[in-house]
């Protein structure tokens, strides 16, 4: 079993960064595909990032390319989220997800294909 703890939200003016942090437990985390989702209130909640559980692969939403970057630290059972360039419309509570076993060419925006998933932590970017 494996249980989530997503750190590093707050409030950022836009322009601005952060860096998420999600701790995992459990010696199998390594063997885990990794993801970052977020949800707005009154929204759904949405794909941001995933990274393959040796870290050779990574995946993003097109609206935060080339401003977010995500990697992972098997040794240290962790996965961080860099968010650079913050926008308004970042705004969301942000949650990370683990996968045992991706499947299909498109495994890493699916939510419901996560097995496990972390309570979220609030990131406003707001002046």
């Amino acid at each position: 079993q494996v249980q989530l703890a997503e750190s590093g939200g707050g409030l950022v003016q836009p322009g601005g960064s952060l860096r998420l942090s999600c701790a995992a437990s459990g010696r199998t985390f390594s063997s885990y595909a990794m993801g970052w989702f977020r949800q707005a209130p009154g929204k759904e909640r949405e794909f941001v990032a995933a990274i393959t559980w040796s870290g050779g692969g990574t995946y993003y939403a097109d609206s935060v390319k080339g401003r977010f970057t995500i990697s992972r630290d098997n040794a240290k059972n962790t996965v961080y989220l860099q968010m650079n360039e913050l926008k308004p419309e970042d705004t969301a509570v942000y949650y990370c997800a683990a996968d045992r076993m991706p499947q299909g060419s498109r495994w890493y925006d699916m939510a419901d294909g996560y097995d496990y998933w972390g309570q979220g932590t609030q990131v406003t970017v707001s002046s």
